[in-house]
């Protein structure tokens, strides 16, 4: 066969080639297990040339992917090559899709006198056919296929590459999982007087919507809603991710104690979650006032009374008030704690008292008049109902009788008359009754006359005045008795004074001379 011959039977073989390598071959199927590997590393397609229009054996053939993109076959071949001396080619795969390409095979069918000297990578001979298979190609990466060998006769050498791939069709259902906390804080100590203020907060920390949400309480026993409900109940609805609702309740408890509480969150799907367990000391003020003082005291001396305040209970007592009537005919005198009188009273505002302590108060009248007064102290506090204390005392006052006697002249001549003066004073704090007056005479004196605001009985050398019935404090009383001297000498007047109130009777002489 003439060389020409071959050339134009060589050329027509190119022709049948390039038309059948032109058909795109191409498996697509989906596998819903399968999802693209983001871990597989991204080639850069090699940096060559392909498809020049300066070497019209560079062909690219592409297979289509639908909308997710083109599979790309590239291949070069030399121009010429000489029988027997080994050449090179190369055949580049790319992946031009946004999906990751699985089992993708390219096929070299080889001319019958083209013999393979080496392939990187390493060819499979599948009946005559190079075969290359690779795993996966991530989107927009290439694989490259370079193959070396001889040509063993003249004519073409025709290599025809073919390539079969799987793009899956991949759907995703992301998986979440709602997570729900609750956490609970709520007043740590209070009085009975006091609210229980506490506040509930669920969140969803979980990746998916927590749905149906709610938050319920079972309250202990003795604490309950302001209503008098022994339940808390709120509905969250959805949560979201990341999503959380607030919720406030008020409690109250009617005595002294402590209450431990906790609440649970529930959800769709079985969700639930419990709050840390809070504890709510709630305590109670009582308080004890004692009040002692004098039963007896005497008119004008000060009168003293000691107030005890305790507090018995277990909690601080504050805000505490205390008044102490002053009964009528008393006047105040001085009070500790800075207490003040004010219309009637005395007033305190004493400091906060806690469990176990107590304040001592004094506080000093003076009584203006005789009789039994009853003082009554009151304290008030803060969640305390007021308590009182009194204590009773009675005053009397003191007669105290000054007795006075004087002579009018001293010393006298025989014959002449002397005057003796009787004087009484009340110098005590009430009246002395029964006040008497006896006077007793010597032999050197006779007696003459007498007056004073009663009536005088002379027996003997004994002159004695009816009882005085009554000497009112500070007032005087004065009687006078005249005698006349018949022998010289020194003379004593002596004058004796009993009172209802004295229990001895008290003596006074008056010294007189009396001479010729």
């Amino acid at each position: 066969m003439s060389r020409n011959l071959l050339r134009v039977l060589g050329l027509f073989l190119v022709a049948i080639c390039i038309s059948g390598c032109s058909t795109s071959k191409q498996s697509s199927y989906a596998k819903p297990t399968w999802i693209d590997d983001p871990a597989a590393p991204a080639e850069a397609a090699p940096q060559r040339v392909y498809g020049a229009s300066s070497n019209p054996n560079a062909v690219s053939r592409i297979y289509p992917c639908g909308d997710c993109g083109d599979m790309r076959l590239d291949k070069t071949m030399p121009e010429q090559v000489q029988m027997n001396t080994p050449f090179s080619y190369a055949i580049m795969v790319t992946n031009d899709t946004s999906m990751t390409a699985r089992n993708v095979v390219v096929r070299e069918h080889a001319a019958g006198h083209f013999k393979l000297t080496k392939a990187s990578p390493s060819a499979v001979d599948d009946g005559g056919v190079l075969a290359w298979t690779f795993a996966s190609i991530p989107p927009g990466a290439s694989r490259v296929i370079d193959i070396e060998g001889v040509a063993t006769d003249v004519g073409p050498v025709m290599q025809c590459a073919t390539m079969d791939f799987v793009i899956p069709v991949c759907a995703q259902a992301n998986v979440v999982v709602p997570q729900i906390t609750l956490t609970k804080t709520a007043s740590e100590v209070v009085t009975v007087c006091d609210e229980i203020t506490q506040t509930l907060v669920v969140a969803n920390t979980g990746t998916g919507p927590a749905r149906n949400v709610m938050v319920k309480e079972m309250l202990p026993p003795g604490l309950t809603t302001l209503d008098g409900k022994s339940q808390v109940l709120f509905t969250a609805g959805t949560l979201n991710p990341g999503e959380s609702r607030r919720f406030t309740a008020t409690l109250k408890a009617p005595r002294a104690g402590e209450y431990a509480h906790k609440a649970v969150a529930t959800a769709d799907g079985g969700l639930q979650a419990y709050s840390s367990p809070v504890t709510t000391v709630v305590t109670q003020p009582i308080l004890r006032i004692t009040k002692s003082g004098p039963e007896r005291r005497y008119l004008g001396r000060p009168v003293n009374y000691l107030i005890t305040i305790a507090n018995e209970g277990s909690g601080t007592a504050t805000d505490i008030a205390m008044e102490d009537a002053i009964p009528r005919g008393m006047e105040f005198v001085s009070a500790n704690h800075l207490g003040v009188a004010r219309q009637g009273k005395v007033i305190w505002s004493l400091p906060d008292l806690p469990p176990g302590d107590s304040h001592l108060v004094e506080v000093t009248f003076r009584a203006d008049s005789e009789g039994t007064f009853t003082n009554q102290a009151t304290v008030r506090a803060t969640c305390v109902d007021p308590v009182s204390a009194s204590a009773q005392t009675t005053v009397r006052g003191i007669p105290a009788v000054l007795l006075e006697v004087i002579d009018v002249e001293d010393p006298i001549e025989l014959g002449s008359y002397e005057t003796y003066i009787i004087t009484t004073t009340n110098q005590g704090t009430t009246a002395s009754t029964g006040v008497s007056i006896a006077c007793m005479l010597e032999d050197n004196v006779e007696y003459y006359s007498s007056g004073g605001p009663t009536t005088a009985t002379v027996r003997g050398r004994t002159v004695t005045f009816a009882p005085l019935a009554s000497l009112a404090p500070k007032q005087k009383a004065t009687w006078k008795v005249v005698v006349k001297a018949v022998r010289a000498g020194d003379v004593r007047f002596r004058v004796v004074m009993n009172t209802d109130q004295l229990q001895r009777p008290v003596e006074e002489s008056e010294s007189t001379e009396m001479y010729e």
